[in-house]
């Protein structure tokens, strides 16, 4: 079974998150274009690697692995030579996770939450994110010293520098210098020059 990467993908989508990654640790992959416009997400081929249709989904040695949080933990793991997540042991390991399911739980929401707020909102304490006050304000701290691990990056930080940047241009989030300057400093990198070579900003 080969050890190349299956990558399904569309540029214009969340998947511009795993490319990245998969730059990053400079994987064997090969793109599996999906059109928006002939919907070839919801396809019955495609349907059956992800059910819900979504994009991305990467493929790996007959495991299919979705969701750009678990792509990135994946990839980290995958290429340890990368130095892209704490070993195991590591109690850095711990804060890496952390900041990792942060985004993903708790930041992605909170946008939402500002872009298309609703008309019988639950209470924060209902909320597994609490409110986009909170969220805004961890998350500033967080990234108010550069890396989120020491001075180390990793691959909680290309994830999340990649939703700061998606939710400054959404007008979702102030662009604010400390998150502006933290987007800069995680996009200071050849992985990310060869995605974005590839792809082009979507500003």
């Amino acid at each position: 079974m080969t050890d190349k990467i299956k990558f399904y993908y569309n540029p214009m989508s969340r998947g511009r998150i795993a490319h990245w990654m998969l730059e990053e640790v400079e994987a064997d992959y090969e793109i599996k274009s999906l059109n928006w416009e002939t919907r070839d997400n919801k396809s019955t081929e495609y349907l059956k690697i992800n059910p819900m249709g979504k994009i991305p989904a990467m493929e790996h040695k007959g495991i299919v692995v979705t969701e750009n949080a678990a792509i990135c933990a994946y990839l980290a793991d995958l290429f340890p030579q990368s130095r892209l997540a704490p070993p195991i042991g590591d109690p850095k390991r711990g804060s890496y996770y952390r900041w990792l399911f942060f985004t993903a739980s708790c930041l992605e929401p909170a946008m939402l939450d500002k872009t298309h707020p609703r008309t019988d909102s639950p209470s924060s304490s209902q909320l597994g994110h609490g409110s986009y006050d909170d969220v805004v304000n961890t998350l500033e701290q967080a990234v108010s010293n550069g890396f989120l691990i020491g001075d180390h990056f990793t691959a909680a930080d290309l994830y999340l520098a990649s939703n700061i940047e998606w939710y400054i241009f959404t007008k979702a989030l102030d662009a604010k210098p400390v998150f502006s300057e933290y987007v800069k400093k995680c996009q200071d990198r050849p992985g990310y020059k060869r995605f974005i070579d590839q792809v082009g900003s979507f500003d």
